[in-house]
Order: C-alpha cells, then sequence, then structure tokens
C-alpha cells in the first residue's frame, strides 16, 4: 500500500526535485508525524467518528484538495519566476525546512482517506485478547518505518532524475509535471466520494 502514489508521495517527490533529496526528508518527517497523529486518533476512536461525521469529513476532503491545488499551483508558478540558471543548485535556508516539515504535516492531515484507511487497517490487526499499547506501538512503528523508506526512495528517485537534467529545460518540466500532479490528486480529492 505505501508503494501507491498519492499526495504524500508526489510531495516528497517535489520538494526532492525542487529543494534536493535531504531538505525533503523534513517534508518526509511532517508527513510521518501527520500519520503519528492519525495513529493517536483511531486509539481514541476518532477514526470511527469521523467514518460517521459526512460533514466532517467532506470539510477535510475539500480543505485537502484545496491544499493540493495551492501546493500544485505554486510549484508551476514558481518556475516561470526562477530567476537563477538551471544550473544553480537550490540552497534552502533552515526556515525553509520548517516549511517543508509543515507541508509534509499538512498534506496528510488534509487528507481524510489517510485517517479512514488507517481506521479501517488497523483493527484488522489488533488481537482484543491482549493488551492493545503493545501492539499499537508495534503497528505505528512498522508502518512509519516502511512509509518512510518508501518515500525516501521517490524522493531520491526524483532527485536523481532531477540532478540528470539539470542543465536542460527537462527539469523545470519535471517540476511542472510534479505541480500538476498535485493539481490532479486535488481535483481526485475534491471529487472523491468516502
Amino acid at each position: 500500500m505505501a508503494l501507491s502514489p498519492g499526495p504524500a508521495v508526489l510531495c516528497s517527490m517535489a520538494q526532492s526535485a525542487r529543494h534536493g533529496f535531504k531538505p525533503s526528508l523534513a517534508g518526509i518527517s511532517g508527513i510521518q508525524a501527520g500519520n503519528l497523529l492519525f495513529f493517536a486518533g483511531v486509539a481514541l476512536g476518532l477514526g470511527a467518528l469521523l467514518a460517521a461525521a459526512t460533514t466532517v469529513f467532506d470539510i477535510l476532503r475539500i480543505a485537502g484538495a484545496l491544499y493540493l491545488f495551492y501546493l500544485g499551483s505554486r510549484a508551476i508558478i514558481s518556475t516561470f519566476r526562477r530567476r537563477a540558471s538551471p544550473t544553480a543548485e537550490p540552497r534552502p535556508r533552515p526556515a525553509a525546512w520548517r516549511g517543508l516539515f509543515l507541508q509534509g504535516l499538512l498534506v496528510q492531515l488534509t487528507n481524510p482517506k489517510a485517517m479512514l484507511f488507517v481506521s479501517a487497517l488497523l483493527p484488522q490487526f489488533i488481537n482484543a485478547r491482549k493488551p492493545a499499547p503493545p501492539q499499537l506501538l508495534v503497528l505505528v512503528v512498522a508502518t512509519i518505518a516502511v512509509d518512510s523508506v518508501v518515500l525516501s526512495s521517490y524522493a531520491l528517485a526524483a532527485r536523481r532524475g532531477a540532478q540528470s537534467f539539470r542543465a536542460s529545460g527537462v527539469r523545470v518540466w519535471l517540476e511542472r509535471a510534479f505541480g500538476a500532479a498535485l493539481v490532479f490528486f486535488g481535483f481526485r480529492l475534491a471529487l472523491s466520494r468516502r
């Protein structure tokens, strides 16, 4: 499941292509922080509440779609405004890393399907006859470890692709493609039903 592309994968790839692999790890950390919040919410019963609350689900879905539109549009527009030469390497400041973390966190938190996925998947692996906290801890650690490796692999592939095309206009088109994919996932999320 972690291998299937979605907003988190595209966010990681776009950040890596634009800012570099190491800065994209801040965004991946934000995504994993969102996953931690989802697991905590499911443990507290918020997943069932979200599954039952159509209005809340719709608000989160629309907010997530709008955020993906924003990120994708910003990525596309920035390729037209860039003044540096195409061979210049991006050098994100430490403050930018916080922004990448926040982007990752918001992409994950505004995706209600991720919460529903965790709430639907999690109970299947919990043995009701045994204490829940140790089982939840194993599931959280395993999920975050697998997801981090997958997202990092996608980000590394995007970065290598961007570096291969650094001197050509292909890199700009690659960044535009990532932006367009984020916009596409925003439309898909906006039009999706539970």
